[in-house]
C-alpha cells in the first residue's frame, strides 16, 4: 500500500495533494527513463553491431527498482520492422502503474484539462495491454515514443501534458513560498538549499525580462530534496534537481542538441559530471530531430560547496530561455561556432541574450552595418566576413551587454540602436582605411619622384656620396610604401570587399618599386659613370623625371577626389577627377616619347658600356613607373565608375 493510500484510509484527504504530487513527480522521472530505454532498445535492435546505450546513471538518478529495464536495452531484436523483447510485458505494466500515479493528483478536479487528461490516460492504460505480447511494430513504437504534436495523440505527449499540469497544481498545493519557490512538506535542512538555488535564480532572473518561465517547486521525497524549474513554456524543456546528502543530481531534457551541449558546458564549469547523451535520444520531436535527455551529478566536498553548486545552477538556467532563437538570429551575422561562443560568453558574463533579442536582435546589428555605408559593409555581408571572427565575437559580446544593461535601465530601443552604431564604428576604426592606405602609398611615390627630379636638376649624377644617400632614403620610402600594401593585404583577408583597393595599391607599388630602382641606378651612375652625359641627354632625362613627377602628383590628386566622390558629387569634382586621370595617361604617353629620344641620344653620345647600360636602365625605370601609374589610373577610374555608376560629365570609354 502506498503512503497516499494510508493517508486516504485515515480520512485525511486534505493531505493527499502534496503526497500524490510528490509521487507523481517521481513517477514522471521513471516514465521518461522507461521511454528512453524503449527507444534505445529499438535503436540497438535496428543496429545490433553497435554497443547498447548505457543508462545506468540515469537509472540511478530516477531511483528505479527495475534492473530488467537496463537488460532490455541490449536484448531486443528486430525483424520486418517489428521489435521483439521479452521485457516489453514488464514495460507495459510499469508504464501503466506510473501513469496511474501521475494521474492521481487530478482526482476530484473538474477543470477541462484535468478531465481530458484523465480520459486520455484511461485510453492509454487500455492501449498498453498490447505490450503483453512482447512485440511492437513501428506504428506502435511511434505511438508510445512520438513527441511531435499532430492529429494523433501519443503516450509521450500525454506524459508531457500531465507534467505541465502537475507543475501548475504544485504551485497551488504549496505550503509556503521560500524566496519565490513553491514548497511543501520540506525538512529544516532543505531550507538553506532551496534558498541557495533561488539566490542564484534571482541573481540573473532580470535577464529574461518579461519572458515567462523560471517557476520553481520544491518538496521532500524520502531522503531527497526535489527541485523543479519549468525554464520556459516548451513541453520538453524540463529541469529536475534531486539533492541527497552532499550530492546533487540534475535531470535535464531539451529538444535541441546544440542547446543541450551549451548547458553542459556551463554546468561543467561548476563541477557537473554528465552521463553520455547519445543513448538518451527519443525520436519524434522537433521535426525528426532527437529529444535529448541527460543527467549531471555534483559530488560536493561539504555543505558550503553544495550551496555554491545550487546557486551556480540557479544562476545559469535563465540563459536557456529562447537560446535557440538567439542562436539562429546570430547565425545570420556570424558562423555557427561564433554564435555559440557569443552566447556562451554572454551567459558566463551573466548578461544573456534576451535583451539583445528584445532590442532588435540581428536587425539591430544590420541597421548599424547599413549606417556605416558601403565603405565597410554591403547588402548580404556577414559580420565575421568583414571584421574577422575574433573581432566580430568581441563586438557582439559588447552589444549583448549593452542591450541587457540598457533595457534594464529603461533606455529606448532607438537609443540602444545609436549606441550600437557608435560601437560598430569604433570597432571598424581599428581596420585599415583603404583610401588612406592608397593615399599614404601615393605620397611615397610622389616623394620618390620628386627626389629623383631634384637630383637630376642639381647634378647628383656627379656626386657619389649624395647619390648614395638618396638611394638609402628611397629604399626607406619604398619599404614604407610596401608596409601600406601589407596592411591592406591583411585587411583584405578579413574583408573581401577590400580586394579592388588591394589591386589598386599593388599596381601603384610597381611604380614605387620602379622609382626606388631608378634611385639605386643613379647611385651607381654617380660612381664615375656619368662622364658621357651631354647637355642634351641631361635635359631629356630631366624632362622625363619631371613628367614622372607630374604623373605622381595627378595620381595623388585623383585618389583624394575619389575618396569623397559619390552619386551626389558636384560636376566640378567629377570633372577634376577625370582630368587628373587623363593627365596621368597623357604623361605616360609623353614619357614613352621621351624614352625613345633618350635611347637615341645614348646611342649617339655614350661609348662606355657601363654608362650606356646603367643610363638606359635608369631611364627605363623612370618610364616604367608611369606605365604602372597609367594602369593604376585606368583601374581607379573603372572602380569609381563601376562602384557608383554615376554619369561623369565628359566620361569617355
Amino acid at each position: 500500500m502506498e503512503k497516499s493510500d494510508i493517508v486516504a484510509a485515515f480520512g485525511q484527504v486534505g493531505l493527499l495533494g502534496p503526497v500524490r504530487m510528490t509521487a507523481a513527480l517521481v513517477a514522471n522521472d521513471r516514465l521518461k527513463l522507461a521511454l528512453t530505454a524503449l527507444q534505445a532498445t529499438a535503436s540497438h535492435a535496428a543496429a545490433p553491431e553497435t554497443l547498447p546505450a548505457d543508462l545506468r546513471k540515469d537509472y540511478a538518478a530516477a531511483q528505479m527498482d527495475a534492473p530488467w529495464l537496463l537488460d532490455m536495452v541490449g536484448s531486443g531484436t528486430a525483424s520486418d520492422g517489428v521489435l521483439k523483447a521479452p521485457e516489453l510485458r514488464r514495460l507495459g505494466k510499469l508504464l501503466s502503474e506510473d501513469l496511474a500515479v501521475m494521474v492521481r493528483p487530478l482526482e476530484g478536479r473538474t477543470e477541462g484539462d484535468a478531465v481530458t487528461l484523465a480520459d486520455r490516460a484511461a485510453h492509454w492504460t487500455e492501449w498498453l495491454t498490447r505490450l503483453e505480447g512482447g512485440t511492437l511494430d513501428a506504428t506502435d513504437l511511434g505511438a508510445l515514443t512520438g513527441g511531435k504534436r499532430g492529429s494523433e495523440d501519443t503516450f509521450h505527449i500525454l506524459v508531457m501534458d500531465l507534467h505541465k499540469v502537475l507543475n501548475r497544481i504544485a504551485a497551488d498545493l504549496a505550503d509556503e513560498e521560500i524566496d519565490g519557490a513553491h514548497v511543501w512538506q520540506i525538512e529544516p535542512a532543505d531550507r538553506p538549499r532551496i534558498k541557495a538555488f533561488m539566490r542564484g535564480l534571482d541573481r540573473t532572473r532580470a535577464r529574461k525580462f518579461d519572458h515567462p518561465g523560471l517557476e520553481t517547486a520544491a518538496t521532500h521525497d524520502g531522503s531527497r530534496l526535489l527541485l523543479q524549474n519549468d525554464i520556459g513554456t516548451n513541453d520538453a524543456h524540463v529541469l529536475v534537481v534531486a539533492v541527497e546528502g552532499l550530492s546533487m543530481t540534475l535531470t535535464y531534457s531539451d529538444l535541441h542538441k546544440s542547446r543541450f551541449a551549451f548547458f553542459q558546458g556551463l554546468l561543467c564549469d561548476i563541477g557537473a559530471v554528465w552521463s553520455e547523451i547519445d543513448a538518451r535520444n527519443t525520436a519524434g520531436l522537433n521535426d525528426g530531430e532527437d529529444y535529448i535527455s541527460g543527467t549531471a551529478r555534483f559530488d560536493c566536498a561539504d555543505d558550503a560547496a553544495l550551496l555554491s553548486a545550487l546557486e551556480g545552477l540557479g544562476a545559469r538556467i535563465v540563459f536557456l530561455i529562447d537560446w535557440n532563437r538567439a542562436r539562429k538570429r546570430l547565425n545570420l551575422l556570424v558562423a555557427k561556432p561564433v554564435s555559440v561562443a557569443v552566447l556562451t560568453a554572454a551567459a558566463k558574463d551573466e548578461v544573456g541574450h534576451m535583451g539583445w533579442l528584445l532590442a532588435g536582435g540581428a536587425d539591430l546589428v544590420f541597421g548599424a552595418m547599413e549606417a556605416l555605408g558601403p565603405e565597410h559593409f554591403r547588402i548580404g555581408d556577414r559580420l565575421d566576413a568583414v571584421m574577422g571572427q575574433a573581432e566580430a565575437e568581441e563586438f557582439l559580446r559588447a552589444v549583448m551587454k549593452m542591450c541587457a544593461d540598457g533595457l534594464q535601465a529603461r533606455q529606448g530601443v532607438a537609443q540602444i540602436a545609436d549606441q550600437t552604431r557608435l560601437l560598430l564604428s569604433r570597432h571598424m576604426a581599428r581596420h585599415v582605411d583603404a583610401f588612406a592606405a592608397l593615399e599614404e602609398h601615393a605620397a611615397f611615390c610622389h616623394a620618390l619622384a620628386e627626389a629623383l627630379r631634384d637630383a637630376l636638376a642639381h647634378g647628383l649624377e656627379q656626386d657619389g656620396t649624395a647619390a648614395m644617400s638618396l638611394s638609402a632614403r628611397a629604399k626607406g620610402w619604398e619599404r614604407a610604401a610596401d608596409h601600406q600594401v601589407m596592411l591592406l593585404r591583411d585587411e583584405t583577408g578579413r574583408n573581401a570587399h577590400r580586394l579592388p583597393f588591394l589591386r589598386l595599391i599593388e599596381g601603384a607599388d610597381d611604380a614605387a618599386d620602379a622609382l626606388e630602382e631608378a634611385a639605386f641606378l643613379l647611385s651607381l651612375i654617380a660612381q664615375g659613370h656619368a662622364s658621357g652625359w651631354t647637355g642634351d641627354l641631361r635635359t631629356k632625362l630631366l624632362q622625363l623625371a619631371s613628367k614622372v613627377l607630374e604623373a605622381t602628383q595627378d595620381h595623388v590628386k585623383s585618389l583624394a577626389i575619389a575618396r569623397s566622390l559619390n552619386d551626389v558629387s558636384s560636376a566640378d569634382d567629377q570633372t577634376d577627377f577625370l582630368t587628373a586621370c587623363w593627365r596621368v595617361m597623357a604623361a605616360e604617353r609623353l614619357c614613352d616619347v621621351l624614352m625613345r629620344e633618350v635611347r637615341g641620344l645614348l646611342v649617339r653620345d655614350i661609348k662606355d658600356a657601363a654608362t650606356l647600360s646603367l643610363t638606359t636602365d635608369f631611364a627605363a625605370a623612370l618610364e616604367a613607373s608611369t606605365d604602372a601609374l597609367l594602369r593604376n589610373s585606368y583601374a581607379l577610374r573603372d572602380q569609381v565608375l563601376t562602384r557608383w555608376t554615376i554619369p561623369l560629365k565628359g566620361a569617355v570609354a
